[in-house]
């Protein structure tokens, strides 16, 4: 499917099954997003405490009980909805999200 103009495809909803996580590189720009109750949450892939990636491994951004996603440098602990940390050294900071659209079953993002 050829991109909308002034925005990027990142994947086919179905790549993301529920309760998943995947990752993505896009020029200089790292996303990540989360399948939770059949909602997408699309964040910046950069952990509010050193600014590092959050994956533990690809595409592992989830805690073992898949609630919470987790920084693999320090454990910090975000909330999935909200990105907001509730645990660990930046706690009280937020993930940045990025928004999205859902077109024909595929995620898409502003190119900018």
């Amino acid at each position: 499917m050829p991109n909308s103009p002034g925005q990027l495809r990142l994947c086919a909803l179905e790549d993301i099954p529920e309760g998943t996580s995947k990752g993505f590189t896009l020029a200089e720009r790292r996303l990540f997003a989360v399948n939770q109750r059949g909602k997408i949450y699309l964040y910046q892939n950069r952990c509010p405490h050193l600014g590092i990636p959050l994956e533990w491994q690809d595409d592992e951004f989830l805690d073992s009980s898949k609630s919470m996603i987790m920084c693999a440098n320090h454990g910090a602990l975000f909330v999935i909805q909200s990105g907001k940390c509730v645990a660990g050294p930046c706690s009280g900071k937020t993930l940045i999200p990025v928004p999205y659209k859902l077109i024909d079953g595929s995620i898409f993002i502003d190119q900018t």
